[in-house]
């Protein structure tokens, strides 16, 4: 007589599922178009950046003027030669100064009238588009025009002469002062966009928090310090990101303005490029520079998201 054994609910397992057919076919397919939606900004990042800098590492091992074939290896003298140049190294601390005016000068004062503005003072919308029209010139026009107002019989020297006759300052001609009046267009030009940023994010702030540290008896200095910066701080450090970088490569404003000079006093490290690298027919050379100038920012860009921004890419997938 046969004996029936009752199994436990758990004792037979279940084969997994098998996907439909139909359904595979349907991922394929939207991965395919994802791709294909991909691959004309990848063919484009592939001629334009990632050959250009494989070529500019291989030429940086050449002295070669650009024109010749390439014949004279010197592996990397190049690099020997950029470190131990005088001027490259005043280059790159011109770099690093103006570094350290836009993080320590310029945002600042820019977070500073983005909170005197905020949210409730009137006319905002105006203030916040008289700022940032110098951003929408080209850096080109911007650098023109500042030439003209910084010449010796310019805007700035004939309101001087007109308060203090005789007086004049040659702007751009002075090396203690060409390094500085730059800076100030730097600043009249990019204070517009880390405004715009600022506020915007101070608008996002729900009126209810700053409302109740109000209630609680919190006053202005404490609200601003504990609430509004804290809560726009990921902007902050987006804005430090990006004016870091900025100025790690700039190149625009001091090549119109001064080609880098008087004796090198505004030199950069992308004017120092263009210098050797074009007009003195050095390409070897220049491509080492270039190459120098992108490991600097590289690797500035990694230590930057890894040690500051990476509470703001966390669950992003953009950390490094």
């Amino acid at each position: 007589m046969m004996q029936l054994t009752s199994l436990s609910p758990g004792a037979v397992k279940e084969a997994p599922a098998r996907p439909p057919a139909r359904a595979r076919q349907s991922s394929i397919r939207r991965a395919g178009i994802i791709l294909l939606f991909l691959l004309p900004s990848a063919l484009l990042y592939i001629v334009f950046v990632f050959l250009p800098m494989i070529q500019a590492a291989y030429y940086s091992l050449f002295s070669w003027n650009g024109l010749e074939p390439l014949q004279d290896f010197v592996g990397l003298q190049n690099f020997y030669t950029a470190f131990k140049s005088t001027v490259f190294t005043m280059a790159f601390l011109h770099n690093i100064l103006i570094l350290v005016f836009s993080l320590g000068l310029q945002l600042p004062l820019t977070l500073l009238l983005a909170l005197i503005i905020g949210k409730r003072l009137p006319g905002r919308a105006f203030f916040r588009t008289i700022f940032f029209m110098p951003f929408i010139l080209s850096e080109v026009i911007t650098g023109v025009i500042w030439s003209f107002i910084y010449q010796p019989d310019g805007l700035i020297n004939t309101t001087l002469a007109h308060l203090i006759p005789g007086y004049q300052v040659l702007w751009l001609a002075s090396p203690q002062l060409v390094l500085g009046s730059i800076f100030f267009v730097m600043c009249w030009k990019y204070f517009g966009l880390n405004l715009v940023l600022y506020v915007a994010a101070i608008g996002n702030i729900p009126d209810e928090i700053e409302e109740a540290a109000r209630i609680d008896g919190a006053t202005p200095l404490q609200i601003v310090r504990h609430i509004n910066i804290p809560l726009v701080a990921s902007t902050i450090r987006l804005t430090m990101f990006l004016s870091a970088l900025g100025s790690l490569q700039y190149f625009d404003l001091i090549y119109v303005m001064s080609n880098g000079g008087p004796i090198h006093a505004s030199e950069t490290m992308a004017t120092y490029l263009y210098q050797y690298g074009f007009k003195s027919y050095e390409m070897g050379y220049g491509s080492a520079v270039g190459l120098i100038i992108f490991l600097i920012c590289f690797v500035f860009s990694l230590m930057y998201q890894r040690l500051i921004m990476s509470r703001d890419l966390a669950g992003t997938g953009a950390q490094a």
